[in-house]
C-alpha cells in the first residue's frame, strides 16, 4: 500500500491575502499531462488567476497522481483530472469546476460551458486532447514550478 506524499501535507503560499480556512476546507488538485504545452499553459492560466490559491497541481505522471487517483485517472493523458476531496472530476466537468473558482467573468464563463450538454462538452474536449500535441506542442519532460510556485506543485 502506497503512502500519501509528504508534499500533500504543504499548505499552498499564503501570502497574497489568502484565507487559510478556506485552502484548509477543500483540497483541490488539479492534475494535468506534465509534457503538453496546452496543458501546462492551462497551469499557469489558473496559477494567475487563482488569487485565492485555491489549487494545488500535479502532474499525471507523478507520484502524487499514481496515489490519489485510479489507475485508469492516473494513466489517461488525455484528460484534466479535478481532485476535490477525494473526488475526481474529468474533461469538461473539470474544467467547468475550475472556471468556477476563479474570478468572476471566468465564473460566467465556467457558467456558459455548464449550460452545453456534457456529451457536447466532452466531445469538444476529447477533439482538442486528440490534437493537443499537434497543435500545442508536446515538452520533454514535465513542467518545473518557478521558486514562487513550488508550494502549489506536488510530484
Amino acid at each position: 500500500m502506497s503512502t500519501i506524499p509528504a508534499a500533500l501535507n504543504a499548505v499552498p503560499d499564503t501570502t497574497v491575502g489568502i484565507d487559510n480556512r478556506e485552502v484548509e476546507a477543500v483540497r483541490q488538485i488539479l492534475f494535468f499531462d506534465g509534457v503538453c504545452g496546452l496543458c501546462n499553459w492551462s497551469v499557469d492560466f489558473v496559477l494567475i488567476r487563482d488569487r485565492r490559491g485555491l489549487f494545488q497541481f500535479a502532474p499525471l505522471q507523478g507520484e502524487t497522481a499514481r496515489t490519489l487517483l485510479s489507475a485508469t485517472d492516473a494513466t489517461d493523458l488525455n484528460t484534466v483530472v479535478l481532485w476535490v476531496n477525494g473526488r475526481s472530476y474529468r474533461k469538461s466537468s473539470a474544467v467547468v469546476r475550475v472556471l468556477s473558482r476563479l474570478d468572476f467573468c471566468w465564473q460566467v464563463v465556467g457558467w456558459l460551458i455548464w449550460l452545453i450538454p456534457m456529451p457536447l462538452r466532452n466531445l469538444g474536449y476529447s477533439l482538442v486532447a486528440r490534437y493537443r500535441y499537434r497543435l500545442f506542442g508536446k515538452k520533454e519532460t514535465c513542467r518545473l514550478p518557478a521558486a514562487d510556485e513550488r508550494l502549489r506543485f506536488l510530484p
